[in-house]
């Protein structure tokens, strides 16, 4: 079988403890992002900071669980480790739940020397692959310190907007946009970028509840004003649309998965993952965007946004495998 590409993938951003009445889950984007990653190989370095806590501890434990190396993972000694409070209210025949995310915690004071000199030393190529996002922005350490690194490397750098209520500036989405190669959003986000930057041109309407093709014009605006290389929007059940800058442009067409599910929590965070590790593998754009639909939609069959039996992963790394090996021997290529 063919080798994959080598590839570093750096991922910064928030690390936390999503605290339910009963239980605690380990959660944030970038983190869920790391651990898939991890699983599959890809030694991502995970660059975030934690307090010095029994959630510390926690969060540690579940990095030797998927393989993630911690030197990026940074101590803090004044603040706790993320947490975010939840409160559920049952009602009707759904429960209904209410997320608060707390105000300084150790992932806002990412230091920035600290990241620079971790990065450096892991990522001497100051290539490969920056994943992002919005929320550990809100404080003006943690953005210093993702600034700098966005500054110093040529990777190419993958911003997931995942935009939080209350939680992001409009500075930070609009330098965010201004930074990233890539743009993964769901449709939610799309229309909110839509209202902020197209709104005045009545010409270039976008229709949330159109067929996405149709948000071709729209999209093709907002990269040229951004320089992005591709925009990926995320639609729940409805799967995926892809757009670039050469005016490529690909969704799940009307085929729909047969996925029982459980909770949508890390859907998103799915996607990004596994087309990224097709970045790191080399796989072609059309068959990393269907590993990556499939497999969200799998995760959304789950409890949580990260699976907690490892054979789930397996699986997976299983099928693809079988699927790459008879794909290179229908070409006769040399395994």
């Amino acid at each position: 079988m063919s080798n994959p590409i080598s590839m570093q993938v750096t991922i910064f951003g928030e690390v936390l403890i999503d605290q339910f009445p009963h239980q605690k889950i380990i959660g944030g984007a970038p983190f869920n992002v790391a651990r898939i990653l991890g699983y599959f190989a890809c030694d991502p370095l995970f660059i975030s900071r934690v307090g010095q806590d029994a959630s510390a501890e926690l969060v540690r434990t579940e990095m030797q669980r998927f393989s993630l190396r911690q030197d990026g993972l940074q101590t803090d000694v004044d603040y706790p480790t993320g947490l975010v409070k939840v409160e559920q209210d049952e009602g009707g025949d759904k429960a209904q739940h209410r997320f608060t995310i707390l105000p300084d915690q150790a992932y806002d004071y990412i230091d920035a020397e600290q990241a620079s000199s971790t990065f450096s030393t892991i990522n001497k190529a100051n290539a490969g692959i920056m994943y992002f996002g919005t929320l550990a922005q809100r404080s003006m350490t943690s953005r210093s310190a993702l600034y700098a690194l966005l500054n110093q490397t040529k990777a190419l750098k993958y911003l997931d907007l995942n935009l939080r209520s209350m939680q992001f500036s409009m500075s930070a989405i609009d330098t965010s946009l201004h930074s990233a190669d890539v743009l993964k959003l769901n449709e939610d986000e799309l229309l909110t970028l839509y209202q902020i930057y197209l709104q005045t041109d009545s010409a270039h309407q976008l229709n949330i509840n159109s067929e996405p093709a149709d948000w071709q014009e729209a999209i093709q605006i907002l990269m040229r004003l951004f320089s992005l290389q591709a925009v990926i929007v995320t639609l729940g059940a409805r799967g995926y649309a892809y757009f670039d800058r050469e005016g490529r442009y690909l969704d799940s067409g009307k085929n729909t998965l047969n996925t029982v599910v459980v909770d949508t929590v890390g859907g998103g965070d799915a996607f990004s993952s596994i087309y990224l590790l097709g970045l790191v593998q080399g796989w072609s754009l059309d068959v990393s965007l269907r590993r990556a639909h499939q497999f969200a939609a799998a995760i959304c069959g789950v409890r949580g946004a990260v699976a907690a039996d490892l054979d789930f992963y397996r699986q997976w790394q299983e099928r693809w495998a079988a699927e790459s090996l008879k794909d290179e021997l229908s070409k006769g290529t040399p395994v």
